[in-house]
């Protein structure tokens, strides 16, 4: 049995991407008191649920994917891998997954199943395909890892848990406007309703701009509430900062719009990353609030 087709089809990036995200949620609610058991269980059942996810994903865009460049090598497409196969794989994947995570709390595979039906079911089956506002409701479901990591240890969702939900949201969405410009012209193929192929490049420019000012003062709410320190903070208005400075510049004249869309893409990366380990390093004790912070 060729098992390459079947790590593939789980979209081994994004999980990673999502190990990175749950682990920052997790460790900054443990605020210095790691429990490593949960944690690896955690971070083992998130992943497993992932690409459950990005399995089924891939068997309901087989159509989709054919007509894109970049996907059209998918093994779903190619046929190295039936349907039949997948769907199995995704739905073995996702059991095992929610089993795992339901050693951990309600509160945790709550927000786990919501990131999937919204991924599953409300994005991949309609809002994709259909609507404009497919990638705000796709914000949603990404921005569910750390918020999974976070409520496994504190078992309860909180204003810490609502800010970290806030902030991936809205950092999901210049990153993927960023790809929606350079990958325009598969998009356009694919009839994708994405921002930049219905609206404009220009457009969706402005909106790379005023999502990123919002994620920035998102960030900051984590030291103001009192669950991460300054360090966290200095991080966070740097990184916001450089991004803002860096999706500002798509206006010049004569810019390459794909060069600078690809470097807005990886800076959201670079920018995730570091909040992702600033946030596990730099926690703050409960209790902490605003007054505390002037004083």
């Amino acid at each position: 049995m060729n098992f390459k087709r079947y790590l593939l089809v789980t979209k081994p990036g994004i999980i990673m991407g999502n190990l990175i995200s749950v682990a920052g949620g997790f460790l900054l609610a443990s605020r210095g008191s790691v429990d490593y058991g949960l944690l690896l269980t955690t971070l083992i059942g998130l992943s497993l649920v992932v690409a459950s996810g990005c399995v089924l994903n891939n068997c309901i865009d087989r159509d989709i994917d054919s007509r894109m460049q970049r996907t059209r090598n998918r093994v779903t497409v190619t046929g190295e891998l039936s349907l039949k196969a997948a769907l199995a794989h995704g739905v073995l994947l996702g059991g095992l997954g929610f089993a795992t995570l339901a050693l951990t709390n309600a509160v945790a595979v709550l927000f786990a199943a919501l990131g999937y039906l919204v991924y599953v079911g409300i994005y991949s089956l309609w809002m994709k395909r259909h609507s404009v506002y497919g990638t705000l409701v796709g914000s949603l479901s990404g921005a569910v890892p750390p918020v999974v990591g976070y409520c496994a240890v504190s078992g309860h969702f909180d204003s810490g848990a609502a800010v970290l939900l806030l902030m991936f949201s809205l950092w999901q969405m210049p990153h993927s406007y960023a790809i929606a410009i350079f990958r325009y012209q598969d998009y356009a193929a694919a009839n994708i309703p994405v921002l930049p192929v219905v609206e404009g490049v220009t457009t969706a420019k402005m909106h790379i701009v005023l999502y990123i000012l919002a994620f920035g003062m998102a960030t900051v709410l984590l030291t103001v509430l009192g669950y991460a320190g300054y360090g966290f903070l200095a991080v966070a208005c740097a990184t916001s900062l450089w991004w803002l400075g860096m999706a500002l510049r798509g206006w010049a004249l004569e810019v390459d719009d794909d060069g600078w869309a690809r470097q807005v893409f990886m800076f959201s990366i670079v920018t995730i990353t570091a909040l992702s380990i600033a946030m596990a390093a730099d926690f703050e004790k409960p209790g902490l609030q605003l007054v505390q912070l002037l004083s």
